[in-house]
């Protein structure tokens, strides 16, 4: 039987996330009820980030000790990987000793051509084009306070990033419709948007994206490794930001959601953040939970 991965959401069924979902909810509620659940005793989690990290390291170090496994650590810094060794290499190797591997990087490429050489599960932290481990935790927090979001209209707002690809992802697996508000030249990838075309529509107008939606996300204006252009997306990207007045448009539930670090007064305001529609709290708490869920199916 071949190895199961997790590097986009494509890689698991409709039906499959659902149950990662609810798992994810039953897992939560575990902990908080004081319940020890160790499924992955003596079980090791390789680390591996090429990008830091706040929220991907903490949750799945916390994540792995709470399943009764251990996680370890590697950056470039202190291992071989920023020393010229190849990917293909590393994934022999390191699968002969670990039980799983979680991957920040920058090139997609580079998680898919070590999940190839990799005898052991491989998730995807995040990458340039997709960050599908922030989608269950997104939609693990849309559904314990709306139910099963089929059906429902999601704004995207701002760049067409890797969050915006994997929302893509998520409106084809799950039968959601997408609305993406993005300034022109800052589209998503077409490919991606093709192989979903019937559930998303993009336009570069953020009020006419937002039209009666039932979640409003977006994302910072210049991720990691876009630094120099930060200047320039920042006049580029004022029609973006979600503020009180664009949050208005939306239906009067709307939930916001923000995958973090937010920088208050660009992409968003402050008191959309911090304010009463905001989850974004809920949301980032769930990374530990839906990650939990999911190197449970994988390693367990």
């Amino acid at each position: 039987m071949s190895t199961r991965h997790f590097l986009t959401l494509l890689d698991y069924s409709p039906d499959e996330i659902r149950a990662l979902l609810a798992r994810a909810t039953e897992l939560k509620k575990m902990l908080k009820a004081g319940k020890h659940h160790t499924p992955l005793q003596n079980k090791t989690l390789a680390m591996i980030f090429d990008k830091s990290s706040t929220r991907t390291r903490v949750s799945f170090e916390t994540g792995m000790v709470q399943l009764g496994g251990h996680a370890l650590f590697l950056s470039p810094r202190d291992t071989q990987f920023g020393r010229g060794e190849p990917i293909e290499d590393s994934a022999r190797v390191l699968s002969r000793m670990v039980d799983g591997v979680m991957i920040r990087t920058f090139e997609h490429k580079n998680v898919e051509s070590f999940a190839a050489h990799s005898s052991v599960p491989v998730i995807n932290g995040l990458t340039d084009l997709f960050h599908p481990c922030q989608l269950l935790a997104d939609m693990q927090t849309w559904f314990e306070h709306r139910g099963d979001i089929k059906g429902a209209t999601v704004a995207w707002i701002g760049d067409g990033n890797n969050m915006c690809h994997s929302y893509i992802n998520a409106a084809k697996q799950l039968g959601f419709q997408l609305n993406i508000g993005c300034p022109q030249n800052y589209c998503p990838n077409s490919e991606i948007v093709k192989s979903a075309s019937n559930s998303i529509q993009i336009t570069h107008d953020a009020k006419q994206a937002i039209e009666q939606a039932d979640l409003v996300v977006t994302d910072v204006w210049a991720s990691m490794g876009q630094e120099e252009e930060e200047k320039e997306r920042i006049k580029v990207f004022q029609a973006f930001q979600v503020n009180k007045e664009l949050l208005s448009l939306a239906n009067k539930d709307a939930l916001f959601m923000h995958c973090l670090p937010a920088h208050r007064g660009e992409e968003v305001t402050a008191d959309v953040l911090d304010g009463t529609q905001s989850v974004v709290w809920d949301e980032a708490e769930n990374r530990l939970h839906a990650q939990k869920a999911l190197m449970e199916d994988l390693l367990a």
